[in-house]
């Protein structure tokens, strides 16, 4: 009886057990940006929506996942133009944050802040989705997002119990505790939040439409530009 595993064309029949060792293996794994490429659809968004219109407020949660996008990428390019030309020496592969702007998402549009011209937002929101739609994902993610803070505010929460239920109830113990915890949080939370904006509080704005953009005060007074979006199929 044989028992050697043989192949067409093969000179060893162990040949199966060959490996390549030349490609790099960065190329062997996917890169998250490759997975999240691939978990992207552009009518991901409205097919979920017609299967599961019975759902009260999925439109709006689907809106404010795609216009909180959208107020991010527009921030990024308006920093973008505002720091066109950089000084010389530093570095133009990096983006740029002007902190002067901020925004604010609803079901509706966005809130943008900061002194900008109307003329100067409307091109950067339109270039905004142009860019975000065409694969530009990372423009979706920004450091400054409340998502980072409220993932922050939860690890640190969420440790410190941890920390005060293993260590002992004696008081030097658990101020340490809570130095490790709330220097865990810190470190962790950069990382875990931008995580959270690119699969759960944003989503690429392939639905929106640009309506209108108008000079207008928030729910507390104070001044902005809201950029009113639509929703289409």
């Amino acid at each position: 009886m044989n028992t050697s595993a043989s192949f067409e064309g093969s000179s060893s029949p162990f040949k199966f057990l060959n490996f390549d060792f030349t490609t790099p293996v960065s190329e062997k794994i996917p890169s998250l940006e490759d997975r999240f490429s691939e978990f992207v659809q552009p009518t991901q968004d409205a097919d979920l929506l017609r299967q599961l219109s019975f759902i009260p407020g999925l439109k709006e949660i689907l809106m404010i996942r795609q216009v909180h996008a959208l107020e991010h990428a527009t921030v990024w390019v308006l920093s973008e133009s505002k720091s066109a030309y950089p000084a010389q020496g530093e570095p133009t592969n990096v983006q740029l944050d002007n902190e002067l702007l901020s925004g604010l998402s609803t079901e509706q549009g966005f809130y943008l802040y900061g002194e900008v011209n109307i003329s100067d937002l409307r091109r950067a929101v339109i270039l905004a989705r142009h860019r975000l739609t065409s694969g530009e994902w990372d423009l979706a993610v920004h450091p400054r997002c409340g998502t980072n803070l409220s993932v922050a505010m939860l690890l640190t929460a969420g440790l410190a119990v941890g920390v005060h239920l293993l260590l002992p109830f004696r008081p030097i113990e658990q101020l340490i505790g809570l130095g490790l915890a709330a220097t865990t949080a810190a470190e962790l939370a950069p990382d875990l939040g931008s995580m959270a904006q690119r699969y759960l509080t944003t989503a690429i704005p392939f639905n929106l439409t640009i309506d209108n953009i108008i000079r207008t005060r928030d729910v507390w007074g104070r001044h902005a530009h809201f950029v009113k979006v639509g929703w289409q199929e």
